[in-house]
């Protein structure tokens, strides 16, 4: 197996042969011969060992075996220990996904200490296979049929081409010693009775079976690299970026494509998207309409999805800015209030002219509340803000990308929009201020 790995990291992880690696050993069979291999290899190791306390001497008796075999070979050992089931319990999740956020957390740290470029872990094809039939029974999209990625951001799993037969045979011809985890006999966890009782019956039905696997994956990972292509061209024929960064889907050109429904999942999975059926719907559905993930959210917003993160949306209504006179700000937008010391008033949606006799300074810049009401410029009634958006028709988004412009409680300009009627310069003005802003 030695001769197989060396070609095998040789031919695809060449990165491994010149960058310190930091390793994760458990001191089950499968961490401990990677340890092996890869010193035998002379690569430059250290090996990152939890002690998670779950199984109360044992726990500690791989800690100590783990620290045992680094001295042995002579590689350094960084070891950490963890209250799992209080860190559990704070944070509402199971034991082992609390387990596995402690670990790789601990991990990332400690590869940023170390100066360590790549984290190893020892998943190999059995794992890959596992993880494979779990996807399978819970349902999942092709890319959940890869199995186990060999490349995972700093993350290398040099052993995935080797079964768990080949590790223990190497094992036991270099009479390494390990410590097993007697709860991976334990069938109470899915893994463990795909381990037990499943992958063992399929691998008599087949012999062949770990081949077959390797070479469904690769043409999996083939259509993959197909669809990612097509996603792609697509992508840039029908979705744009504004100038704030908010991505606008054009609906009529995505409608004309042969699967709507999976090109708008290929996009939006990665920024939290679940409720597919409601986003289908509002393809066709009513202007104004919304659906959220955890981090952004999308608007219909006539023949366009507009997507754009929560957090700024939030941050953005609860903020507010002051505005002093004769000041310019560049936050949240660049805005400039100078004397008026033109000939002529050059009046567009981007520029007012006001009595400054009837300004309180600061000016504050702030984002619509509910209640908040002005005159129109032109107008003699006071109108709802609410009321001015929906007849100037105003889509959710613009309503919540439009600042106020307000002199104490008073609002002085819908900026971009409308001033308020009480603001507006007479014949009799003597103080007149230019308000503009930089579209």
């Amino acid at each position: 197996m030695f001769n197989q790995f060396k070609e095998h990291v040789e031919n695809n992880f060449t990165e491994l042969l010149d960058q310190p690696l930091l390793l994760a050993v458990s001191g089950g069979i499968d961490s401990i011969v990677l340890v092996h291999l890869c010193h035998r290899l002379e690569l430059d190791i250290a090996i990152a060992h939890c002690n998670f306390h779950l199984r109360g001497e044992d726990s500690n008796g791989d800690q100590a075996f783990v620290e045992e075999f680094g001295d042995k070979l002579g590689v350094p050992v960084f070891v950490a220990e963890f209250d799992t089931e209080q860190y559990a319990s704070e944070n509402k999740v199971s034991i082992q996904i609390a387990a596995r956020e402690l670990r790789y957390n601990w991990f990332r740290e400690l590869a940023a200490r170390e100066n360590k470029t790549y984290l190893l872990t020892a998943h190999h094809l059995d794992d890959s296979m596992e993880t494979f039939l779990i996807n399978l029974s819970r349902g999942t999209g092709i890319e959940g049929l890869l199995g186990i990625p060999a490349r995972n951001g700093y993350i290398r799993r040099p052993l995935l081409p080797f079964t768990r037969e080949d590790i223990a045979n190497y094992e036991a011809e270099n009479q390494i010693g390990w410590r097993e985890d007697i709860t991976n006999s334990q069938t109470k966890y899915l893994r463990n009775k795909i381990r037990k009782n499943i992958l063992p019956l399929l691998k008599d039905t087949n012999t062949h079976f770990s081949q077959s696997f390797m070479q469904t994956v690769e043409y999996l990972q083939q259509t993959v690299d197909l669809s990612n292509d097509a996603s792609n061209y697509f992508y840039n024929q029908v979705v744009k970026e504004d100038e704030e960064g908010q991505l606008i889907i054009n609906l009529i050109a995505l409608k004309q494509l042969s699967n709507p429904k999976a090109y708008l999942y290929k996009w939006l999975s990665p920024l939290g998207f679940t409720a597919w059926d409601d986003i289908v719907e509002l393809i066709d559905g009513m202007s104004g309409k919304t659906v959220y993930s955890s981090t952004h959210i999308l608007l219909k917003n006539r023949e366009e999805f507009i997507i754009k993160p929560v957090s700024k949306e939030k941050e953005n209504k609860e903020r507010i800015y002051y505005l002093e006179n004769k000041q310019t700000l560049t936050q949240p937008l660049k805005i400039s209030i100078t004397p008026y010391e033109e000939k002529e008033l050059k009046i567009d949606t981007s520029t007012i002219y006001v009595n400054g006799d009837l300004l309180t300074f600061p000016l504050t810049i702030r984002k619509y509340r509910s209640g908040d009401k002005f005159i129109p410029f032109g107008m003699k009634g006071t109108k709802k803000i609410s009321k001015f958006f929906k007849d100037e028709k105003f889509s959710q988004f613009d309503k919540e990308n439009t600042w106020l412009l307000c002199s104490n409680e008073d609002i002085v300009w819908v900026i971009g929009s409308r001033m308020d009627e009480r603001f507006k310069i007479k014949d009799t003005t003597t103080n007149i201020i230019k308000i503009q802003i930089n579209l």
